[in-house]
């Protein structure tokens, strides 16, 4: 998969947002890899804010939407990974101003 790919995975991904913080899951820093196969099968490696987020079958369900419009994508399988684990740190310049995180 080239970078141009992976850019364009990582953009459709910034329209998933984060129902409880309201910012999407790229700027939040919840999304660790991105991956596309030969077969068009893309695969997201992402955590959740938190173990217990009961959101988290809502963000997969909006993750395999985003992606399936491009055109490049016929599938998509997300992993949730616990580890490494997720904190306010991974967020973006972005998403730290937005939710006023020093």
């Amino acid at each position: 998969m080239d970078q141009d790919m992976k850019e364009s995975m990582f953009g459709a991904l910034e329209n998933v947002i984060d129902p409880e913080l309201g910012i999407d899951i790229v700027n939040l820093g919840l999304v660790y890899d991105v991956d596309l196969d030969d077969e068009g099968a893309a695969t997201v490696t992402m955590t959740l804010t938190s173990m217990g987020c009961p959101l988290g079958p809502v963000i997969v369900d909006q993750v395999k939407t985003a992606l399936s419009e491009l055109p490049e994508v016929k599938s998509t399988d997300v992993n949730i990974v616990w580890s490494p684990p997720w904190s306010k740190d991974k967020m973006s310049r972005y998403a730290k101003m937005a939710l006023g995180v020093r």
